[in-house]
């Protein structure tokens, strides 16, 4: 890979754009995939569709191992569409996909979409490269909202829980559509190839969380990241609460390894679910064997419940759908226990990667 003298990291004010021509001329795209063949078509036909202006675009579709028919899918895409590889990835972990589409890559700048997302505009690549040419930035972050067409009603609410304040990570930026500079950590998904030669690849002993350890390293090296709504990407929410559960599970699992890695990065947000858990369990177990210990136990959960209720309340009133006001305290209590039963599992079980290496899509973004 050639080296690039790394960008400087801007010193303008929080919100404040630099002019800071770059001459971006060519965009590499990495998605990667695992059993994605109910989607993998519609993303790559928007991405092909985009209007493109002289940017040379490549788009490396990398396949952890599918078993259903993805690659095929992706073949025959390829046959009439140059721009789009099929590229192995044998560790199946979406870290492994993208350090495999950094080796292959020949664009200025690399950009992560996933396998199921939609892309609002066709302007999309021209307005990345905008962004980092109007920054200056070294990596750009985006908008995600969980907001795609034909979603069943459980997927609106999850959608519309995940996008509330207590339905992910308070220092999260993931849903503000306000053009800033913001720490790379939460929302970074495009950098300048030279972003790698200073801090190094995706860390494949983490299959959760890979992107924020990643970003993290990003902003401890100095380097600035730009949110732009622009480059807002629409993605499928999970379709029970028991895949969301699972997700959940992973983000837990994720934090607490970025914990082990990076001193630091224990904070409240992360440990609030976990403490909700042991609550739970802890409560009911003495409950059971303590005398007038169930006095406290229900009023803590009542204090809890009324806080789901009102969101859902809220929420309710806000979209005008009174299955909202059930709905999504269902699932706001889903992504608290899955996200801290996964802390608690990852701090009990040790530093070792998951077993249960591959999840059933890569879409593990920090949303949380």
């Amino acid at each position: 890979m050639t080296v690039h003298t790394p960008s400087q990291p801007v010193s303008a004010s929080p919100n404040e754009v630099v002019v800071h021509p770059t001459g971006i001329t060519s965009v590499s795209v990495v998605i990667p995939v695992r059993n994605e063949s109910l989607h993998i078509r519609n993303t790559l036909e928007q991405i092909v569709r985009q209007d493109l202006h002289g940017i040379h675009l490549e788009v490396f579709v990398v396949d952890g191992e599918s078993t259903d028919n993805t690659r095929d899918i992706v073949l025959d895409f390829a046959t009439h569409h140059p721009m789009v590889q099929l590229l192995d990835n044998p560790n199946r972990l979406s870290s492994g996909a993208r350090n495999i589409a950094i080796e292959h890559m020949r664009g200025d700048v690399l950009v992560v979409i996933d396998g199921h997302c939609e892309i609002p505009t066709r302007e999309y690549f021209l307005d990345l490269v905008a962004a980092f040419e109007e920054s200056g930035a070294d990596c750009l972050g985006r908008p995600q909202p969980l907001d795609v067409s034909n979603a069943t009603p459980l997927q609106k609410a999850i959608a519309a829980a995940r996008s509330s304040r207590l339905g992910h990570h308070p220092e999260s930026f993931i849903y503000s559509d306000e053009p800033q500079f913001v720490p790379a950590k939460s929302v970074a998904v495009a950098y300048r190839r030279e972003v790698f030669d200073r801090v190094g690849q995706f860390d494949e002993n983490f299959d959760a969380h890979e992107d924020g350890e990643f970003n993290l390293r990003c902003d401890r090296a100095g380097l600035s990241c730009y949110l732009d709504p622009r480059l807002k990407v629409k993605y499928l929410p999970r379709t029970s609460l028991t895949g969301l559960f699972k997700q959940m599970v992973r983000y837990g699992r994720g934090r607490v390894r970025l914990a082990r890695k990076h001193a630091g990065m224990w904070g409240l947000g992360s440990l609030i679910p976990a403490c909700l858990v042991l609550y739970l369990i802890i409560g009911a177990v003495a409950s059971l064997l303590l005398n007038h210990a169930w006095i406290p136990y229900v009023v803590g959960l009542s204090i809890y419940l009324a806080a789901v209720a009102t969101s859902g309340l809220i929420i309710a009133l806000q979209q005008h759908s009174l299955a909202m006001l059930y709905r999504v305290p269902v699932v706001l209590a889903t992504v608290h226990i899955g996200a801290g039963w996964g802390v608690l599992v990852e701090l009990l079980g040790g530093s070792r990667r998951m077993k249960t290496a591959t999840p059933p899509s890569y879409h593990e973004h920090l949303q949380c």
